[in-house]
């Protein structure tokens, strides 16, 4: 069982910055595959961003590909999201997701193949 709490979510004018913070409990974290999703009012969840458990590999949507950068820190049971040059399309409720794999170099872009999510911190964009 992997809990997950977000934080660093706020308020911030287009062109600014926002690292956003996951923390997990349990003592296997870095055998977690980690991803970060998003959701638009009125949209469905959208992949954002994910980071194999070895951290080697990572996956980017198209629309935050150059402006966002996942990380992890093992040590700290923590994952990242550097997001840089934000748009006031980048508003959204960010939800970290974690899951449990044997494949240290994977990184995971399907919502369904995810076990735990947490509960979200909203990201507020204003032109």
């Amino acid at each position: 069982q992997v809990q997950l709490v977000e934080s660093g979510g706020g308020l911030v004018q287009a062109g600014g910055s926002l690292r956003l913070s996951c923390a997990a409990s349990g003592r296997t974290f870095s055998r977690y595959a980690m991803g970060w999703f998003r959701q638009a009012p009125g949209k469905e969840r959208e992949f954002g961003a994910a980071i194999s458990w070895s951290g080697g590999n990572t996956n980017y949507a198209d629309s935050v590909k150059g402006r966002f950068t996942i990380s992890r820190d093992n040590a700290k049971n923590t994952v990242y999201l550097q997001m840089n040059s934000l748009k006031p399309e980048d508003t959204a409720v960010y939800y970290c997701a974690a899951k449990s794999t044997p494949w240290g170099t994977r990184a995971y872009v399907a919502e369904g193949e995810y076990d735990y999510w947490g509960q979200g911190t909203q990201v507020t964009v204003s032109s």
